[in-house]
């Protein structure tokens, strides 16, 4: 038997090291999950400032924020109870909780009293959910946007995105759209933004979930199936705008639309994401914005409950706090919320976060606001969150310990993939 050349020990060695490459990032994020989910057992949530629903006009129509989870639920299952006519309801994630189980008895009961009633939900988020709980009555038209979507053409990456959108929509007169998902945690541990919008561009709503529904719905003809029909299109809102990013059509008008905001910020641009996950042009956006003496200021929450987006987002705060950009971490409670105001003047809230899954992989949808009253009631939002923040000063970053500067760099080429 032949000893191994020289040659084969190089490409032995060399297929050890990219191994290891590959692997050792995964490796200490299956470790730290392992461990943060093990700190977390017996964990009870902490109170958290809140403020109740506040409503302004915009256009011809009215905004409602909501910032408690209990608040939005109550508003849309009263929505859901009034209806007449129809129903469009769509979710990432659909517990099989109380709040869930709420949701699905009103859906079912409204569709019994003859509304048309259409669900969409997302089978990958919900793989945890009972399957029982997944059984809805025949009388609900109900698409599971699958775990897998791209069948033979596994090369399609534009198949690869998850439905990441939360939105319902009760008889063309009211819409709701933003962070929340559905299930009893997020009712009153979690500190997210949602809003409920009257007025034409509710209508913009509709057609968004439309477009969806009859993009992904089957081909077979069933009553589940059929495709969803838009009617006559309403007044025009030029002060309420939807931007929808669409993987299959290879649109992602989302992240566009915020550096365009970024880039004309003049006094303030002031942002709450749950995972801030940004490429390098938009790390430069808010350094440049920050550098002509825009106060820019970014809320994160202080531990979230993805502990390894946490590790990899801080791979910008060097940059970010060189700049000038202010770093404010939210306590006690997970901040889930995807919010930004702009100048006193522009405002967007949905469903995107800033990563490339939310912005260059997913469905996500974000209603941009130009409305004056709209941006300060967000200033007063961000202001009442920034009581309840730890701000992260350049000295203690710079002051932080070697092992999490190594951790740090071990998961830097996780990036790309989140």
């Amino acid at each position: 038997m032949s000893s191994p050349t020289f040659a084969d020990r190089v490409l032995r060695h060399a297929r050890a090291a990219v191994l290891t490459l590959v692997g050792t990032p995964f490796l200490v994020a299956i470790g730290l999950t392992l461990v943060d989910s093990y700190r977390r057992r017996g964990k009870k949530p902490k109170p958290f400032p809140r403020s109740a629903p506040s409503t302004v006009t915009v256009g011809d129509g009215t905004v409602t924020t909501y910032t408690y989870g209990q608040d939005l639920y109550d508003a849309m299952l009263a929505a859901i109870d009034g209806a007449r006519h129809q129903i469009l309801f769509e979710t990432y994630i659909w517990k099989s909780d109380e709040v869930g189980e709420a949701f699905k008895r009103a859906l079912a009961a409204a569709a019994d009293r003859g509304v048309e009633v259409y669900c969409i939900y997302d089978a990958f988020a919900n793989l945890v959910v009972s399957p029982r709980f997944k059984r809805f009555p025949r009388n609900l038209k109900v698409l599971r946007y699958p775990v897998y979507n791209a069948g033979f053409k596994f090369w399609a990456l534009s198949r690869y995105g998850r439905d990441h959108r939360k939105i319902l929509v009760v008889d063309e007169e009211v819409g709701f759209v933003g962070g929340y998902n559905i299930g009893s945690a997020y009712a009153t541990e979690w500190r997210d933004t949602h809003i409920r919008i009257t007025g034409p561009a509710v209508w913009d709503l509709k057609r968004a979930f439309a477009d969806f529904w009859n993009l992904h719905r089957r081909h077979r003809l069933r009553p589940s199936e059929r495709p969803l029909l838009l009617g006559t299109n309403s007044t025009w809102e030029p002060r309420i705008r939807l931007s929808r990013n669409i993987p299959r059509l290879w649109m992602f008008p989302i992240r566009s639309m915020y550096l365009e905001a970024i880039d004309r910020a003049t006094r303030n641009i002031w942002m709450t994401h749950a995972y801030f996950i940004p490429d390098q042009d938009f790390v430069d956006a808010l350094k440049r914005a920050a550098q002509r003496g825009v106060d820019v200021r970014i809320l994160l929450p202080l531990k979230s409950n993805h502990i390894v987006a946490d590790w990899i987002s801080r791979g910008y705060f060097s940059q970010l706090l060189a700049a000038g950009v202010r770093i404010l971490r939210y306590r006690d409670a997970m901040v889930h919320a995807k919010t930004s105001t702009i100048d006193g003047n522009w405002t967007t809230v949905g469903t995107a976060n800033v990563d490339r899954l939310s912005l260059t992989g997913n469905y996500e949808i974000n209603v941009e606001l130009i409305d004056e009253e709209m941006a300060h009631l967000m200033e007063e939002l961000f202001a009442l969150d920034e009581t309840n923040c730890l701000e992260l000063t350049i000295g203690e970053w710079e002051a932080r310990d070697l092992h999490r500067k190594f951790t740090e760099f071990v998961l830097g080429p996780l990036r790309p993939l989140l």
